[in-house]
């Protein structure tokens, strides 16, 4: 029988039921599902298929366990009791990350330090050495403690999930691939949709719309953490990774149109798009907004830019005064817009079949969602 574990996948806020039907599509068990995070069971092999394929998932993280403190005395020994050395080999670096949110613990630096004592002193006790090189794969130690609760984790995908690896360079403000991936859930984006961006930027929406509908495994080009780790057998990724390639579906009918008035941006995204093997579904070209034309029953999903500063704001309603006039918004012409900006609608001209709260980074937005 296989040996069972506990996972958890932080998501941004507001995307915690798309990222509940991944978990459940990837065959994870037990789930459970809090504010910004799902946790849920599985095996090693559920570990790499997570880390391959969870488009809106931050991160896998191991749970190594959970307890109370609120002395450093409690955390050291909470620490202490688990029993890193199943994880942690005698080379690897064990960096200590964490938070620390309405605790008695409330130094994020003494925090990081007596775990990182803890687990040392607990490690050296397993392989009676009384030092560390580190020189070895990375096996990050993550910690939250909230209300004086202590979750402590281990990090299996290393760099966060939304660097797939196509968008080593971007334009000013892109948003994120995991946001973007989820807001196409919510968009409905599927083998046979027509996704148009007005305001492609550097292709996220576009290229994130076409691995979805292609059925590309997000992780399919990168490496994990956990891919290093020696209690994780290389036969279970050379597996899991064959799974996500024999899933393609290159017989999918969808197209992509993306338009951007700047032209570095044109020439950004399509080389996105080249990087992410989907070029040849992505059809890209200088436009500008206020000559857009949706087509028939095509989805609309843009994050158009807002502004920060008096006129930049001023400029950034009129522009959905333009999107309003342009954007019929309506059951043959759905269209998704995220913005931070509260009187949206209003400039818009039209109130929102339905909206959802989502933060970009640490910005406020709404999903103004337009499909009656």
């Amino acid at each position: 029988m296989k040996q069972e574990f506990t996972f958890c996948c932080p998501c941004h806020f507001g995307l915690e039921s798309v990222l509940k039907f991944e978990l459940t599509q990837i065959g994870a068990s037990n789930l459970q599902v809090s504010d910004g995070r799902i946790t849920f069971t599985g095996d090693l092999s559920l570990l790499a298929r997570a880390n391959l394929c969870l488009a809106t998932a931050e991160r896998v993280l191991l749970v190594l366990g959970e307890f109370d403190a609120v002395t450093f005395e409690e955390l050291y020994q909470g620490v202490k009791r688990i029993p890193l050395e199943q994880y942690i080999g005698k080379l690897d670096a064990f960096p200590v990350k964490g938070y620390s949110l309405n605790s008695e613990l409330h130094s994020v630096p003494a925090c990081q330090s007596i775990i990182k004592k803890a687990a040392v002193d607990r490690l050296s006790g397993a392989y009676h050495i009384n030092s560390f090189a580190e020189t070895g794969a990375v096996c990050r130690i993550q910690f939250s403690l909230q209300n004086n609760h202590v979750c402590m984790y281990l990090d299996t995908s290393g760099t966060s999930l939304h660097k797939r690896g196509y968008r080593q360079n971007a334009n000013l403000a892109p948003i994120k691939e995991t946001l973007a991936a989820g807001i196409l859930d919510l968009a409905r984006i599927r083998g046979n949709s027509v996704l148009c961006d007005p305001f492609c930027g550097s292709g996220t929406f576009l290229i994130e719309g076409a691995i979805k509908a292609l059925h590309i495994a997000p992780g399919i080009n990168r490496q994990f953490a956990a891919s290093k780790w020696g209690w994780v057998p290389q036969e279970i990724w050379r597996e899991e990774r064959g799974r996500a390639i024999d899933s393609v579906r290159r017989d999918a009918d969808f197209e992509a149109y993306g338009w951007d008035i700047d032209p570095d941006c044109v020439e950004l995204a399509r080389e996105n798009a080249k990087k992410a093997g989907v070029a040849s579904r992505i059809h890209i070209e200088q436009g500008d907004v206020r000559k857009f034309i949706q087509p028939e029953h095509a989805t609309v999903v843009c994050n158009p830019p807002y502004g920060e500063r008096m006129l930049e704001v001023k400029e950034a309603e009129e522009l959905y005064a333009v999107m309003g006039k342009r954007f019929p918004a309506d059951a043959a012409h759905p269209c998704y817009i995220i913005s931070p900006h509260e009187t949206f609608e209003s400039h818009f001209g039209k109130p929102a079949s339905k909206r959802r709260k989502l933060y970009n980074g640490m910005l406020k937005c709404q999903l103004f969602m337009y499909f009656k």
